[in-house]
């Protein structure tokens, strides 16, 4: 059961960094961006294609990751988003799922449809048991070192949201965009920056992903619904809501796959029907009660 709570514990916060910018997109810019599982997968395929045919160490992989997905979010909140920003959340969406078929497209075009497989390093792999009897938890070695780097990138940007100059230009942008432009706060700049950031939040989630969560051209679209249950659950007003939401799904869909296999992602879904009901807006809500 340990070792279930831990497994759990550890997806929860895979699917956090994952969804974390979706929720940034959805509630501070108010775009709902469906194509944000495409950047995780870009983020993936370049890690995975980097170790087996370059060689490049795990750990280099890893900012390369997020690089490039932030590089590509960028590029693309320029060309494409931009314009949509005032746009009805129905082109938005229309939009972004277009992008989300072309991505698996293209991705099962040049790379191929097969399933990747990432060797991890030999410092990674195995696990260790504390405990004795019933009570043994065993602690798989890559799980750590993904609940470790989740949890820092969590307090980082909770600081950067709430304590850092750029948080307050970001919330002040968001809030009305006339009066954040005439105190001098490039609205643009601060959109690009937010975008391309949790772009490559996506695609650093993805990098570290493609080893727990598989990795092919349909990546995007078999957890798309599990970032729109994170974000949904948990609320866009705030960081903690989308984590408790993420480790709440990790844990009962680990748990549910292992007690009760047959039952699929049936308790995943009952567990949001349940939370959606008892409180619509998301477990966290601005103070007014706008989510």
């Amino acid at each position: 059961m340990l070792t279930i709570l831990f497994d759990g514990i550890a997806y929860g916060m895979l699917l956090f960094i994952l969804a974390v910018g979706l929720a940034v997109t959805m509630g501070l810019m108010n775009f709902i961006n469906l194509a944000h599982g495409a950047f995780a997968m870009v983020g993936g395929y370049l890690t995975v294609l980097l170790m087996q045919r370059a060689g490049v160490p795990f750990l280099v992989c890893l900012p390369i990751a997020f690089g490039g997905a932030a590089l590509l979010g960028a590029v693309l909140e320029r060309t494409l988003y931009r314009p949509l920003y005032r746009r009805p959340h129905l082109d938005q969406v229309l939009f972004s799922i277009g992008l989300v078929f072309m991505a698996v497209a293209a991705i099962d075009y040049f790379v191929g449809s097969t399933q990747q497989i990432m060797q991890l390093p030999a410092w990674l792999k195995g696990r260790t048991e504390i405990g004795s009897g019933d009570w043994i938890l065993g602690m798989g070695h890559y799980r750590l070192f993904i609940i470790a780097v989740c949890a820092a990138l969590t307090v980082g940007l909770q600081w950067v949201l709430s304590s850092t100059r750029f948080g307050s230009r970001l919330r002040a942008s968001v809030d009305d965009q006339r009066v954040a432009a005439g105190m001098g706060i490039n609205v643009n700049v601060v959109f690009l920056s937010t975008f391309a950031f949790g772009s490559g939040l996506a695609g650093l989630g993805g990098a570290l992903g493609a080893e727990v969560l598989g990795l092919d051209p349909t990546f995007p679209l078999k957890f798309m619904i599990y970032f729109l249950i994170v974000v949904a659950v948990g609320g866009t007003s705030s960081i903690t809501g989308p984590l408790l939401a993420a480790l709440l799904l990790g844990i009962a869909d680990v748990a549910g796959k292992y007690y009760i296999p047959k039952m699929g992602a049936f308790i995943v879904y009952s567990l949001m029907i349940v939370i959606l009901i008892w409180r619509p807006q998301g477990l966290f809500v601005r103070q007014g009660g706008k989510a």
